[in-house]
Formats: structure tokens, C-alpha cells, sequence
């Protein structure tokens, strides 16, 4: 049976800018052996895979070539794109149901696209001596979340150390076994990051909406305000605007679909 699969680049307007992500909607669940040789195959930083519960509810999940990841904010904008531009989809807002994360919700408004995450607020953090050879500039400061510890925060000095910054991938994934940011104050934005997970085979994500989770409550404290907007500065670049509310991170971003075409690999058996 065909699968229709899209691939959309998130957290932008540019045909080639944001993050790219594939999205595939589901009729019912494949194995989970199937939706990660899915991941494998499409080779971007994630899959998401929707499968319709409820009127305006969805079962989602994420997977990047080499794991299922427990938060994925770049490919819930995407498929809530996907939903609304090319599947019909009428409502204002889309519930996801998701396995590790509770409900995520997706608002349509003006601008764009409005995630509705959970505030992963960051602990503090001792930076691990190989990680900060893997590195090679100076971390001020660092945190990881008590929720979701699979990525943990290093605040360099400056934007420009950040955007210089030669991250040995190798290392990074034999020093440590988490996602890493890396993260500056900045003169055009708030705040501006990187995010590396060479240990989930993905080197370095060009805009990672769940690091923003991070993120948000992180600059909110050191900057004083709720509201800011933020970079992530991969060659392709992402803006993504972050709003602390209460225990939850908003995260308006806009999409741009790529491509539009269907699986038609016998998927039985994968």
C-alpha cells in the first residue's frame, strides 16, 4: 500500500532554509522496526509519523535515522503544516498525543504556526572535561532539564565564539551520551544556539524546536523577559519566536513545503 510522505522545512520561509523534516501520515501504526528503516532511509535529523485518533487529535511520534527522540519541536510544526495545507484539516488548533511528552497542541494564527510545549526547566550542570575538549572554546555556564536529560546546555561567551565554533562529532558522541547546545547572548536576537547529537546520528540539527524548551526558561532568567526571539545558526538558519508561560514554552515558527510524494517500497516485513 502507497504512503504519502511530505517533506517540509521548518522554522522559515525560505525553500531551503529551516530544518527539513519528513512527515508521513499513518492510517494505523507500522512496527516500530519499520518506522525507524523509514527514518534510516529519509536520512533527516526526523521522521514524524501521525496517526488520526479524534476529531482534531493525533497520535505522533519522531524518529531520527537512528533513535526514537522523546520531543521534536521542528517536525510537530511540520506536521501540523502538513495537516492544515495539504490533508484538509479545518480546526484552529491540533491536538498530538505523544508517548513521552503528554499532549502538544499546534495553534494556527496570523503569523504562522504556534507550538504549545512544556518549559523543560534547566538544572544546574558540572560540563564534562571531554566535552569541553570535543568543544574547544570556553563554556560561562551550563544546565541540563530534570525532564528529558537527553540534552544538556553550554553557554559560550559570545555569538561570535558560538558561530566559530569546530565541533569534533566523534568526540562529543564518545564524551558524552546526550544531545548538546550550545548557546550565546546576542545582539541581533535575545539569544542565538547550535544543537549537535552526533549520538543520534544527527551532527548537527539546523533548528531544534525542543532545545528551545530548554532555552526559553534558560534566557528568560538571565534576560529578564518572557518574549524573545531566537536564531540557530546552521548554515540554513532558523528564527524561531519563544514565549515563557507559566510551565509551557510557545514557539511560533512558519513552514514551506518541499516535496510531496508517496513510499511505494513493499513496507511488510521491513
Amino acid at each position: 500500500m502507497e504512503q504519502p510522505l511530505y517533506i517540509v522545512n521548518a522554522f522559515t520561509t525560505a525553500p531551503f532554509g529551516g530544518n527539513p523534516a519528513a512527515v508521513m501520515p499513518l492510517v494505523e501504526w507500522l512496527p516500530d522496526a519499520t518506522l525507524l528503516a523509514l527514518a534510516a532511509q529519509h536520512n533527516l535529523s526526523e521522521t514524524a509519523f501521525l496517526v488520526a485518533r479524534d476529531t482534531g487529535c493525533f497520535e505522533l511520534r519522531w524518529f531520527t535515522p537512528g533513535a526514537e527522540v522523546e520531543l521534536c519541536g521542528h517536525a510537530t510544526l511540520a506536521s501540523a503544516h502538513v495537516l492544515k495545507t495539504h490533508l484538509g484539516f479545518r480546526g484552529n488548533e491540533v491536538a498530538f498525543s505523544t508517548r513521552f511528552s503528554g499532549e502538544l497542541r499546534a495553534r494556527y494564527v496570523n503569523e504562522g504556526i504556534e507550538l504549545d510545549f512544556p518549559s523543560l526547566s534547566p538544572g544546574p550542570h558540572t560540563p564534562e572535561p571531554a566535552l569541553l575538549a570535543a568543544l574547544g572554546v570556553p563554556v560561562v555556564a551550563a544546565a541540563i532539564p530534570a525532564v528529558h536529560p537527553w540534552k544538556a546546555l553550554y553557554e559560550v561567551e559570545s555569538e561570535a565564539v558560538l558561530r566559530a565554533l569546530v565541533p569534533d562529532f566523534p568526540a562529543i558522541a564518545a564524551a558524552v551520551d546526550h544531545a548538546v547546545i550550545v548557546t550565546a547572548r546576542s545582539a541581533e536576537y535575545d539569544f542565538v544556539s547550535r544543537f549537535f547529537a552526533p549520538n543520534l546520528r544527527v551532527n548537527e540539527d539546523p533548528v531544534t524546536g525542543s532545545a528551545h524548551c530548554v532555552l526559553t526558561p534558560y534566557w528568560a532568567g538571565k534576560l529578564g523577559k518572557l518574549a524573545m526571539k531566537a536564531a540557530q545558526l546552521s548554515d540554513r538558519l532558523g528564527v524561531i519566536h519563544c514565549t515563557l508561560a507559566g510551565d509551557r514554552v510557545r514557539m511560533l515558527g512558519q513552514c514551506v513545503t518541499y516535496a510531496v510524494g508517496e513510499v511505494t517500497a513493499p513496507l511488510a516485513g521491513v
